[in-house]
């Protein structure tokens, strides 16, 4: 674990039982996590939780996850932003990385590689 403290995670999926699956394993794994069901939502979320890192899936309704990063990122120019996405080709991930997008997962994410992200994130605020 990089730095102190609980790792806060925001969770930004609209699939209610994938957000609930994912929540409930990374508290088990003792981090701080909270979900937000669609992008638009996700970018006020992010300023008020702070968190460390968000999970972003891409194809959220309303304001994608690519325009959600953008946001996030803009206000919060620290956070890890990893997208957790269906969406595999090369142009996906050229996307995420423009819209600064620091991981790019193809769900379903191999949780010892999405801990190892988390795990290496430095806990500052």
């Amino acid at each position: 674990m990089a730095g102190g403290g609980t790792l806060r995670v925001l969770i930004a999926e609209d699939n209610r039982d994938t957000a609930e699956s994912l929540k409930l394993l990374l508290r088990d794994l003792g981090y701080d996590a909270h979900v937000i069901n669609d992008g638009e939502s996700a970018v006020p979320a992010a300023s008020a939780l702070k968190p460390h890192v968000v999970i972003m899936d891409i194809g959220l309704p309303g304001l994608n996850g690519y325009d959600a990063a953008r946001r996030i990122r803009a206000r919060n120019p620290g956070v890890r932003i990893v997208a957790l996405t269906g969406l595999d080709k090369l142009v996906d991930r050229q996307r995420s990385a423009e819209a600064g997008i620091d991981h790019h997962l193809v769900k379903p994410a191999n949780p010892a590689v999405l801990r190892q992200i988390l795990d290496s994130t430095p806990r500052t605020g």
